[in-house]
């Protein structure tokens, strides 16, 4: 079975964001030590911002592709925050893409 996670955010939950963004830093590095991990992470939204140069998520996000974990950002959401020279293109893709890959997964879980 497929699995997807939709990351809609740069932190993880709602509330305090310097807390939100431990707990993603903290998600994101148990996710890559994990045994079973997702086919897919999928951006939108703010969560677009971890993929960008920059983040002190890219690191992780770099380790979980090279793991087989494919990387899926909204390209509309990429060029609203302007971020197109900021996010590796093979990473850019667009909406008919991302509701493929949702409606193909087996499961999808929004963090």
């Amino acid at each position: 079975m497929k699995h997807t996670i939709v990351i809609n955010s740069e932190f993880f939950g709602k509330g305090d964001d310097e807390l939100g963004a431990k707990l993603m830093g903290s998600f994101l590095r148990t996710l890559l030590t994990s045994e079973t991990k997702p086919d897919k992470i999928v951006f939108y939204n703010s969560g677009v911002k971890l993929l960008a140069e920059g983040s002190v998520m890219l690191d992780v996000l770099n380790d979980l592709n090279k793991s087989g974990v494919q990387l899926v950002a909204c390209g509309t959401c990429v060029g609203f925050f302007k971020l197109d020279d900021k996010v590796a293109r093979d990473r850019v893709s667009n909406m008919q893409e991302i509701v493929g890959v949702l409606m193909n997964s087996g499961s999808v879980v929004t963090v």
